[in-house]
């Protein structure tokens, strides 16, 4: 369903009410596993000065109906510094503005989704038992996606605070039903697991997650180095996975602290590194029925943002949970 009498907003809210976890895997799977180009998904552009920054992440999904852009920012020197998200989409039937949505809610559900995509074809299938080294929201929505796409036996979280880790096992066990239980190191909760998670970085940027830590044949998901100040696992982890998939290959290779550290040390990444259009359009099967530990490394991209906010806009709309904008853009002939 379209709206034909100019742009609506889809709210934070409507996000979240609409938002299917298994539909999103989906719906990402088939996006990657399109024909795309630099062109369509070109790399993030950061604009910067005086501590006011502008992130924008464009997208142009071949075979969908919206393209559009994700535009974050923040100044940072200001009184009570925020940073807000919105995503714009255009329709390609009509060449106009379709919607601004909130895109909050909306990041850590395509980053999780994006991970759960590239899981089910790393993992094995079957009952898994999930560390999760983080308690914050990135956590909370990966531990849910992972569990949208298989069946999970345990449940191990650590994060530096006891609250909050108290918090996360209890909140993930009444969300799941599956036992959950807070540990005192991130050893102790990676010990034994079938999936691992990274998604906290510690403070002072020293690695979290450590190869010898992880039983042979577990998959690794690593989301919280994203730039190149950031480390969250140390270069024996990159040592030892024999597959690297990355949802965006150059970014994560040459802007990802984790990655840097690792060639520093001598790591061929490169050789082992491939993209997460090449896994889901089956282009590197060999490699992966014959991986020993693989890994899935996320920086983040605008085809996620753009694949998610067009089911979110349609379902929304479909749902009457969009809000119409009482405004039109001048448009020009070209």
């Amino acid at each position: 369903m379209a709206n034909s009498n100019g742009p609506v907003f889809v709210s934070g809210e409507a996000v979240k009410q609409v938002f299917q976890w298994k539909d999103a895997v989906a719906a990402l799977q088939a996006a990657y596993a399109q024909p795309l180009s630099v062109e369509s998904v070109p790399p993030r552009t950061i604009a910067q000065h005086d501590r006011a920054w502008l992130r924008t992440l464009p997208a142009a999904p071949p075979g969908g109906r919206y393209f559009g852009t994700k535009l974050m920012g923040s100044a940072m020197a200001s009184a009570s510094p925020t940073v807000e998200y919105v995503i714009v989409l255009f329709d390609r039937e009509t060449s106009r503005i379709a919607a601004f949505v909130d895109a909050n809610a909306l990041t850590g559900f395509r980053t999780a989704g994006t991970s759960a995509a590239a899981l089910d074809r790393l993992a094995p299938e079957g009952p898994a038992r999930l560390a999760v080294i983080g308690s914050g929201l990135e956590a909370s929505m990966h531990t849910r996606a992972f569990a949208s796409i298989r069946p999970l036996s345990e449940i191990r979280v650590f994060s530096p605070t006891p609250d909050r880790r108290a918090a996360f096992a209890e909140a993930a066990q009444s969300d799941s039903g599956v036992k959950a239980t807070p540990v005192g190191s991130p050893e102790e909760a990676v010990e034994g697991a079938d999936i691992v998670l990274a998604a906290a970085r510690s403070h002072g940027e020293v690695p979290i997650l450590y190869g010898d830590w992880i039983k042979p044949g577990a998959t690794i998901v690593s989301i919280g180095s994203t730039v190149p100040s950031q480390r969250e696992i140390d270069v024996s982890v990159v040592e030892r996975a024999d597959l690297i998939v990355c949802d965006m290959l150059e970014e994560v290779l040459h802007e990802t602290g984790d990655m840097i550290a690792a060639k520093a040390a001598g790591i061929d990444v490169a050789a082992k590194s491939h993209s997460l259009a090449s896994l889901l359009a089956g282009e590197i099967e060999p490699q992966r029925a014959a991986a020993r530990q693989a890994m899935f490394k996320s920086v983040g991209s605008g085809l996620q943002d753009i694949v998610v906010a067009s089911m979110v806009l349609e379902r929304a709309l479909a749902a009457g949970l969009t809000t119409p904008l009482p405004m039109t853009f001048e448009s020009k002939s070209i």
